[in-house]
């Protein structure tokens, strides 16, 4: 027997996502993955996955399952209510579910992007070794596209060990509505002048109405520089282009792999998560930082991670 969740309701946009699509640019295929790495990572070793283990990104909130089975789940990311048959339930814990249990996330009240974990993962058949969704491609997932009300989603297991974990207060992020992104410069930085660094470094940004997981366009004063366009050469995660409008556009997880707008750099991996928790109306700063400090800071998030050890929670069927 094939145990599954069913989606009752798939809020406003869900998505499977894992780690992401990782050495497929070549062919123009972006990387997708979750918007915030370090919640997915902690909803499934919340579980007991791997951490490339695939999960459910949900934005906003609205998620609604039925199980077919017993297992555990964990939330993570944005602040959101869940409750289980209506009886609410903690974010950043192992929660037991047993067959025929109803799950369902209210809407965020800060962040926007919530991440449901099961142990064991969701058997989906990878596409270009992941099974990350990219709606613009039409790739990854159960059709290349958001969860529909009636999918179903077949899990690896329907077996669950009998501890829950729970993350410390302490170690879990905290998702305010202003942030400060460190950039790196690039090398088309030259091509702004110091007046225009200066416009870019010390002002604010609002994120706009276009934000998405391709990328967030911000306004605010309008930056300039001495090249109208370049040739389209690839793009990371994070650059920050800058069109003729003067207004900053920062690439996100599904980014176009090529891109013909002047880059001053791009914003510090850490700081996406961030970014992508933020929606329109919220206020960016940005700050430059060198390649060195750049990497110290991920050398530094990397072992916090790793040494960061779960709680175990009592719970009514644990032995």
């Amino acid at each position: 027997m094939t145990h599954v969740m069913h989606v009752l309701n798939p809020g406003i946009l869900t998505l499977i996502q894992d780690a992401g699509r990782f050495g497929q640019h070549g062919i123009g295929l972006t990387t997708g993955g979750p918007m915030d790495p370090l919640a997915f990572k902690w909803a499934n070793r919340l579980v007991g996955n791997d951490e490339n283990t695939a999960l459910l990104e949900n934005t906003i909130g609205g998620l609604k399952l039925k199980s077919t089975c017993q297992t555990q789940i964990a939330v993570t990311g944005a602040t959101v209510t869940i409750k289980v048959n209506g009886i609410s339930q903690p974010q950043w814990q192992t929660i037991n579910i047993n067959a025929h249990d109803e799950i369902e996330l209210g809407y965020a009240s800060e962040g926007c992007r919530i991440y449901l974990a099961v142990s064991g993962g969701f058997n989906i058949n990878k596409q270009f070794n992941s099974v990350s969704t990219v709606v613009r491609e039409g790739i990854g997932g159960l059709n290349g596209k958001g969860l529909q009300a009636n999918d179903k989603l077949p899990l690896v297991s329907d077996s669950r060990v009998t501890r829950c974990y729970v993350l410390p207060l302490s170690a879990r992020p905290v998702y305010a509505n202003k942030v400060t992104l460190r950039l790196i410069p690039g090398y088309q930085q030259a091509h702004f002048s110091r007046h225009q660094q200066r416009m870019f470094f010390y002002h604010e940004f609002t994120v706009s109405d276009l934000c998405d997981r391709m990328g967030y366009r911000l306004s605010g004063p309008k930056v300039t520089c001495d090249i109208e366009g370049i040739l389209s050469e690839g793009i990371c995660l994070g650059a920050v282009q800058i069109p003729k409008d003067g207004q900053p556009i920062v690439l996100m997880n599904d980014r176009q792999t090529i891109g013909g707008y002047p880059k001053i750099g791009s914003v510090l991996s850490l700081d996406l998560a961030k970014l992508a928790q933020l929606t329109a109306g919220g206020r960016v700063t940005f700050e430059p930082i060198t390649i060195d400090h750049a990497h110290n800071e991920l050398a530094l998030a990397h072992y916090k991670y790793s040494r960061q050890t779960l709680v175990s929670v009592a719970t009514e069927d644990a032995p």
